[in-house]
């Protein structure tokens, strides 16, 4: 019911946005004397805010065509090279580059959004890495008939696709999967798998989310699982391929970010419609490209909700060593040889100082050495992983541990 009343509350949108664009089309043409004086540009500023905010969107491209290298502009293209039921491996390919640069998976985390919103994390990294990124499927397109996702499986396909890179490769995790992520390291380091990451990167993850609990975390502790069922699980209505699925679905995860930083985003919706009255296109744009991709979410299985929730969230399985895996339990102290990095932002509101930090903890057996800590100061849990402080403060660091641990010799 609450998915078929937001797809008729989304259609409407859709019309009045539709029809707000015709008429700002029409307020700004140069044979409207109304372009150019009275309420004609206010009008069409507020008209055009307003229709951005209400059209619907779909998956975005990365577009990321050319990367550069030193002086050269290099070629990309994508490639993909994995194909499973919920995701796919995408592989960015740089002509004539990658065969002696270092392996790098990112992890993209099924939260809500495509992995398109990593597209700045990808881009600062492609100049000297070879990368990767899990393309995770939205649920409501996955027929029943395919079967279930579950906490299970993302370890599975982390795993499998660590196997299809091949041994030597780098991993980083953005966010959410910093658990089956760490996870999935934990078990190949058990059995020795050849196919372990050299490196883990892990920013902003929710690893023990008792350290410095946020408004999510406490929502989690605070809310019993079957309130969590009952409230925020929906169906996906028959007009799509998975109908009858069970999903948390993507706007209600978009609803929640929105209304943590509310006063915000109406402040930059607020600069977008001053920006352009007064004619400044470039600022606006900007804004809107971000709205763009940040309001363009897909939904996930609720099995995968669900267990996330109580095993992260609430049991905190995987720092208190009771996290299972297909009947085995994920010892993190079987990590020896993968380096950790651990990123923070000092205004991260989503995953608390200490959260992401504590992996290093709960790893006894990985030398110093091969732990490495970093605050990002003033910085939130966005621009961890995208925008300037991204560029120019992380990702250096995150290309150094890297470089770093990308030869040494392994047993």
């Amino acid at each position: 019911m609450l998915y078929s009343a937001y797809e008729i509350q989304r259609s409407l949108l859709a019309s009045a946005s539709a029809v707000a664009t015709a008429s700002v089309e029409l307020l700004q043409n140069p044979a409207n004397p109304f372009a150019y004086f009275g309420g004609g540009p206010i009008l069409a500023s507020a008209l055009d805010v307003f229709a951005h905010a209400a059209a619907p969107r779909g998956k975005p491209a990365f577009d990321l065509p050319v990367t550069q290298i030193g002086d050269a502009s290099v070629a990309v293209h994508e490639e993909i090279e994995g194909r499973k039921t919920f995701g796919q491996l995408r592989h960015f390919v740089r002509e004539g580059r990658g065969q002696g640069d270092p392996k790098l998976l990112v992890v993209a985390p099924m939260s809500g959004h495509f992995a398109t919103l990593l597209r700045g994390t990808v881009a600062r990294l492609l100049p000297g890495h070879d990368v990767y990124i899990t393309d995770w499927r939205d649920a409501r397109d996955v027929p029943l008939s395919q079967g279930k996702f579950d906490l299970d499986d993302y370890i599975d396909y982390v795993i499998e696709w660590l196997e299809h890179i091949g041994p030597g490769a780098h991993m980083l995790a953005v966010c959410q999967p910093s658990v089956p992520c760490l996870a999935a390291a934990a078990l190949m380091s058990a059995e020795k798998h050849p196919c372990r990451p050299r490196t883990l990167t892990m920013m902003g993850g929710p690893i023990d989310t008792r350290e410095a609990p946020t408004a999510v975390n406490e929502l989690a502790q605070d809310r019993p699982l079957s309130w969590f069922r009952q409230n925020v699980v929906a169906t996906v209505p028959f007009s799509y391929a998975g109908a009858g699925r069970k999903v948390y679905p993507g706007f209600m995860q978009l609803a929640g970010f929105m209304t943590m930083n509310l006063g915000s985003h109406l402040m930059s919706h607020w600069q977008m419609f001053k920006h352009l009255v007064q004619g400044d296109e470039e600022s606006a744009e900007a804004t809107k490209k971000f709205y763009e991709e940040y309001r363009s979410v897909c939904d996930m299985t609720a099995e995968f909700y669900l267990q996330t929730v109580d095993e992260v969230f609430k049991k905190h399985s995987l720092p208190t060593g009771q996290l299972m895996h297909r009947g085995t339990r994920v010892d993190t102290g079987a990590i020896t040889d993968v380096a950790l990095l651990a990123v923070e932002g000092e205004n991260d509101d989503i995953s608390g100082i200490g959260q992401t930090r504590a992996a290093l903890t709960i790893t006894p057996n990985l030398p110093e050495a091969m732990k490495h800590y970093h605050l990002a100061e003033k910085v939130g849990h966005y621009g961890i992983f995208n925008g300037s402080k991204w560029r120019n403060r992380i990702a250096p660091v995150v290309e150094n541990w890297i470089a770093t641990h990308n030869d040494l010799p392994r047993g």
